[in-house]
């Protein structure tokens, strides 16, 4: 089942790189990241100053940044997809990744959960085979693309498995990583469509069941009429098409919306509850396959009075049920927020935490009309995003460069260097587990904490001469950082899991091929495919240094029983992985 990525064996040019003694990894690794909450950050002091790269050309792709860009559009570079990008480009490569036939969905996870039993109605109260899907999906889909930005959209629209609480609730949240995967290249409308009428959603922001005021103090859910406005599409203020607020004369943000326009979108959301014949928990008769199927009409629970959206000029006259629940979407979408809305959003998941303003201004002008007079085509919006000059650094200053850095997402660490070692599970079950607490990742796929994801896409770095946005920072703080460490320490020399059954362990052959006669070839490698070559000499001189200290049998990372090669291979990814340098992301 797994897919091949290519092999590591073939050499690459030599790129520029390094990285930190071990003693340092923890506090070097906190301080390059800017702590959690502190004063430092990952970037250059100083404000913003927009560059105008209009009519920069971006260059065809080198084996570096081949490298770079798969870290950003995919589940992270390997050398068969750098050498892919580097033959045909980075739009070639975008328009394969999309295109359905040539791309397909690797995997439907509610499909695969069925096919493994995991829907027996047995296991509805637990979370059986939740993480197993996902960890699997992350490690082996094909495509990468897709996967990468489902991942992304997860962080935009929150559900989690955390607060399901309904039959077969972790088999729901693995259909809505389902349903992002279908709308993801398509219309965000429909994208938004079909997240409102999700089983997972209406779970998860309590839009199932809620029905018209009935004269006995029951009202309309506000709860994700309240969330779609603030988090899946135009925010609490009004914004320009680059993505700063609007102010008044005072200088203060003007608002978006208020708590009448929250009562009366609520109340034209009423209606629409799940598709199923029966819910009781421990039934054989409750069967998962009504969190598949979106929520379902029920005319006697709509509030057929007058009501409006955004504005009262925005009135709902269309038919009860879909014509009136499009009818309400489409006055959010259209919306003059929502393409700068989105688009800022999408390029802190993929680029970097501070775009500039003109790279929102223009992947927001895509959102509004994609050349062909459509609005939301998403497709187009991520080639936006990731096709721009400032996101392929095109004639960029040092610190403005410094600038478009990202700390990588712990999820993302973790997913490259299982598909770089090409990971498989010795039970082929994929026990890979819950690691979002602080002594693992911090982070796990669908499992965040809130509907505000494990961190928010505008908490702050606060410093003396401005503010840097860094969301990841945000579960970053010393027992997370110290929690990474020792946890890649861990995995590395035997893989995850619980047991030598159950493992999901890598595959290091190739890189003991590089290894074995030079040292240099297998920093370089690693540096190529983990940075983009982007680690520094003084660093690469160091790793080299440990790399070639390696001793057989006991090594550098205190790892038993194994030969000097495949304890240098160990070094290298252990040094790599936690050094500041590949930490952020540029």
């Amino acid at each position: 089942m797994v897919h091949d990525r290519g092999d590591v064996g073939e050499q690459a040019p030599t790129a520029p790189g390094a990285v930190w003694p071990v003693a340092a990894l923890a506090s070097a690794a906190l301080a390059a990241c800017g702590g959690s909450g502190g004063d430092q950050k990952p970037g250059a002091p100083g404000a913003e100053t927009p560059v105008n790269v209009e009519s920069v050309a971006v260059p065809w792709p080198d084996l570096p940044q081949a490298a770079r860009f798969l870290n950003q559009a995919s589940l992270g570079a390997t050398v068969a997809e750098v050498e892919r990008v580097k033959a045909i480009g980075y739009d070639a490569w975008l328009t394969e990744q999309m295109d359905e036939v040539e791309t397909p969905i690797t995997y439907g996870l509610y499909d695969l959960a069925d096919a493994l039993g995991w829907t027996d109605f047995t296991l509805m109260s637990t979370d059986v085979g939740f993480d197993n899907c996902l960890w699997f999906n992350l490690f082996t889909a094909r495509d990468v693309l897709r996967q990468r930005v489902v991942l992304a959209l997860s962080e935009i629209f929150v559900v989690s498995a955390r607060n399901m609480p309904i039959p077969y609730g972790h088999i729901a949240v693995l259909s809505f990583w389902d349903l992002l995967a279908k709308h993801c290249f398509g219309n965000f409308l429909d994208l938004l469509q079909a997240v409102t009428l999700s089983p997972a959603m209406g779970t998860y922001l309590s839009l199932h069941g809620s029905a018209k005021a009935d004269g006995t103090g029951r009202h309309p859910d506000e709860n994700f009429a309240r969330e779609v406005l603030q988090l899946f599409s135009i925010g609490l203020v009004k914004l320009d098409i680059d993505g700063e607020p609007v102010k008044d004369s005072q200088g203060k943000p003007i608002e978006t919306y208020n708590n009448d326009t929250i009562t009366q979108l609520a109340r034209a959301l009423t209606g629409w509850d799940f598709d199923a014949v029966s819910l009781v928990f421990g039934s054989s008769a409750t069967t998962a396959d009504y969190v598949n199927r979106p929520m379902k009409f029920f005319p006697d629970r709509y509030d057929t009075d007058p009501k409006w959206v955004l504005n009262p000029a925005n009135t709902v006259t269309a038919a009860p049920g879909l014509p009136a629940l499009r009818q309400t979407l489409s006055f959010i979408f259209q919306h003059p927020n929502v393409g700068p809305f989105i688009a800022k959003q999408l390029i802190q998941r993929l680029v970097t935490s501070n775009p500039e303003r003109n790279h929102v201004a223009r992947v927001a002008q895509v959102f509004n009309d994609n050349g062909q007079g459509v609005r939301g085509d998403m497709a187009a919006v991520l080639r936006a995003v990731l096709l721009d000059p400032l996101a392929r650094h095109a004639q960029l200053s040092d610190e403005q460069q410094a600038r478009r850095g990202k700390l990588r997402e712990p999820v993302l660490r973790l997913v490259h260097w299982g598909r770089l070692t090409k990971v498989t599970a010795n039970d082929e079950l994929w026990k890979v587990g819950d690691l979002s607490g602080a002594d693992k990742l911090a982070q796990a796929p669908m499992r965040a904490p809130s509907v505000f994801n494990f961190f928010r896409p505008g908490y702050s770095v606060a410093e003396s001469s401005g503010t840097m946005l860094a969301p990841e920072l945000q579960i970053t703080d010393q027992s997370s950082v110290i929690g990474y460490v020792n946890y890649i320490l861990e995995i590395l020399p035997v893989g995850l899991g619980y047991s030598d059954a159950e493992r999901v362990a890598p595959d290091y052959r190739d890189w003991d091929v590089l290894a074995s006669p030079s040292p240099e070839l297998l920093v370089d490698r690693l540096n190529l495919l983990l940075t983009g070559g982007t680690l520094p000499q003084a660093t690469i001189n160091q790793v080299l240094t440990a790399v070639r200290s390696a001793q057989e049998t006991l090594g550098v990372i205190g790892v038993g029983d194994v030969t000097q090669t495949r304890n240098r291979v160990l070094v290298a990814f252990f040094l790599i992985m936690c050094s500041p340098d590949y930490l952020v992301q540029r």
